[in-house]
C-alpha cells in the first residue's frame, strides 16, 4: 500500500532492537484519512471471504479494526482485553501473549458472549513480529470454535517469523506493508 508505505519512510522512527516507532499516525496519534484508506485496502483484500466479527487486541488494534469495520457489512469489533476488571465477565475465553515491543507476558480475554461458534473472524492488528498476538487470537477463536477467515496485518516486519507461524495454520495473512530490513533510522520494504 503506497500510502502506507510513504507515511512510514516519512514519519516512521526506527529504534533500537528493531523497533519501528509510527505513533504520528497509527498508534498513539491516528491518521483518521489514513485509517480509512487501510479500512478499505482490507476490504479489498478479503472481500471474498465472509467476516461477521473482526477481532483485535487492545489498544492499538482498535483503530483499525473499528474503521475497518465498516467495509464489513454486518461486522462487529471485538478486543481482547489485557487486563482483568470487575466489568469483565466471567465466563471468558483467555489466552497468554508474549508482546514483542514491552518484552511481557499478558493473559488476553474475550468474553465469551462476543465470539460464538459458526462466527466467521477476521484478525486484525497494527504489526506483526513474531507472531505472538494473532496466534493468541486465533487459540481465542479456535476455543469459541468459530472460524479464522484471515489475519490483516498494517506493517508486517518480514525478517521476523510472525507470518511463516501463522501460515503453518493454512491461514491468509495479508499485510499492508512489509518491512525486508530496518537500521540506522532507514526502512527498507519487500
Amino acid at each position: 500500500m503506497k500510502l502506507l508505505k510513504e507515511k512510514i519512510l516519512s514519519e516512521g522512527r526506527v529504534k533500537p532492537h528493531n523497533i519501528l516507532k509510527v505513533d504520528s499516525f497509527l498508534n498513539h496519534q491516528i491518521d483518521v484519512e489514513l485509517m480509512n484508506e487501510i479500512g478499505k485496502e482490507f476490504k479489498t483484500r478479503f472481500n471474498d471471504k465472509e467476516v461477521n466479527k473482526i477481532l483485535t487486541i487492545e489498544a492499538s488494534g482498535i483503530a483499525v479494526a473499528s474503521i475497518t469495520a465498516q467495509y464489513f457489512d454486518n461486522s462487529k469489533v471485538v478486543f481482547g482485553k489485557k487486563t482483568e476488571s470487575l466489568n469483565l465477565d466471567d465466563d471468558i475465553y483467555k489466552t497468554e501473549i508474549h508482546s514483542f515491543t514491552k518484552n511481557k507476558n499478558y493473559n488476553v480475554m474475550v468474553s465469551k458472549r462476543f465470539i460464538n461458534n459458526g462466527d466467521k473472524v477476521l484478525i486484525l492488528d497494527d504489526f506483526l513480529a513474531n507472531g505472538c498476538a494473532a496466534l493468541g487470537l486465533i487459540d481465542i477463536v479456535k476455543q469459541a470454535k468459530a472460524e479464522v477467515v484471515g489475519v490483516g496485518i498494517v506493517i508486517e516486519k518480514g525478517f521476523q517469523p510472525g507470518r511463516a507461524e501463522i501460515e503453518k495454520f493454512g491461514i491468509k495473512v495479508e499485510s499492508l506493508a512489509i518491512i525486508d530490513k530496518m537500521d540506522d533510522n532507514k526502512v527498507w520494504f519487500k
